[in-house]
């Protein structure tokens, strides 16, 4: 719902000249900037639903009214520039997205000014984005700007140290649907952003059984056995407790193992026992401190949950300067 000083991008806004990551024939609808959309596509994210995530966003902090402060203190034509800047060390992510966040606020045209890239390192100071437009709609969409901008480069920065501390082995860091409802395409981008690869995105895309399917279907082999008759196509994952039930799923053709709880001992057994005829996931137990041992046995992930639902932001300010 649009309110004075917030109309929301009308559908289609990119018109046909916008290719939004589509092909030739189908081009995505959306309100965005065509350039800015194009850029968000080539990232793996969708243009129309990071505008509907900044919609949101904005209409939450603006409650279907204005922000008050801004349009009581600041001429309706004064124009700024604001400067996004890193308060401390760490990897960034989600700078297209704090864009579009901007764009959907802003009244007037905008210019942007790009200083660093999703996914680089950058120190405390460092000036990430500039954007230059009218003063109230930068202030207003700062808050909403920064939540998606800090939180998405909290865990771009923890999935980076997880990355380095496996840096030399074959073990990737891997994340997992424990994510922000409503933002999880955004906060899986951020994993990848981190040097991380994804898990999968939805139930629907990939199977994954897990103790509770175990215990519906009467054992391991079991539930794995009906997934794969019933879907012949998805891929499959299986989690299990022992070593015997790893026995029973490899026996029934799994091709990608949970190993639930194992200690690095019993991952080196696995791997020895697996022999290459799946893929191995470590899950729970695992930590910055015994990461390196578990990648050490020869598994091919580390799931690590705590990407998504336990990083800390990264701390990114914004301040306002006179317009050049």
């Amino acid at each position: 719902m649009s309110t004075p000083d917030l109309p929301l991008a009308s559908s289609g806004g990119c018109g046909d000249g916008c290719a939004c990551g589509a092909d030739d024939e189908a081009y995505l609808e959306c309100g965005l900037d065509p350039a800015l959309a194009q850029l968000l596509a080539d990232a793996g994210l969708d243009p129309v639903e990071v505008e509907d995530i900044a919609n949101v966003a904005l209409q939450e902090d603006l409650a279907h009214g204005v922000d008050v402060t801004t349009v009581a203190t600041i001429p309706e034509d004064a124009v700024s520039t604001a400067d996004f800047t890193a308060r401390e060390a760490g990897v960034v992510a989600g700078l297209r997205v704090a864009e579009a966040v901007i764009s959907v606020v802003c009244e007037e045209e905008l210019e942007i000014e790009r200083h660093a890239e999703d996914g680089d390192r950058v120190e405390a100071g460092q000036k990430l984005l500039s954007v230059t437009t009218r003063t109230r709609d930068l202030l207003t969409a700062e808050r909403s700007a920064l939540n998606i901008l800090c939180r998405l480069s909290g865990i771009a920065t923890a999935t980076r140290a997880w990355a380095d501390v496996l840096d030399g082995t074959k073990a990737k860091v891997r994340d997992t649907r424990k994510t922000t409802p409503g933002l999880r395409s955004l906060e899986k981008y951020a994993v990848r952003c981190g040097g991380g690869v994804n898990h999968r995105m939805s139930l629907s895309d990939a199977a994954l059984v897990k103790d509770n399917h175990v215990v519906a279907a009467g054992g391991v082999a079991e539930a794995f056995k009906a997934v794969r008759e019933r879907f012949p196509d998805i891929p499959i994952e299986v989690e299990v407790d022992t070593l015997h039930q790893l026995r029973e799923v490899l026996d029934a053709g799994a091709d990608l193992i949970l190993l639930d709880n194992f200690t690095p001992g019993e991952c080196e057994e696995a791997v020895a026992l697996v022999q290459g005829r799946a893929l191995l996931e470590a899950s729970g137990r695992l930590t910055l401190d015994n990461a390196k041992a578990y990648a050490d046995t020869g598994v091919d992930y580390l799931a690590v949950g705590a990407l998504t639902h336990s990083s800390p932001i990264l701390d990114i300010g914004l301040d306002l300067r006179p317009a050049e």
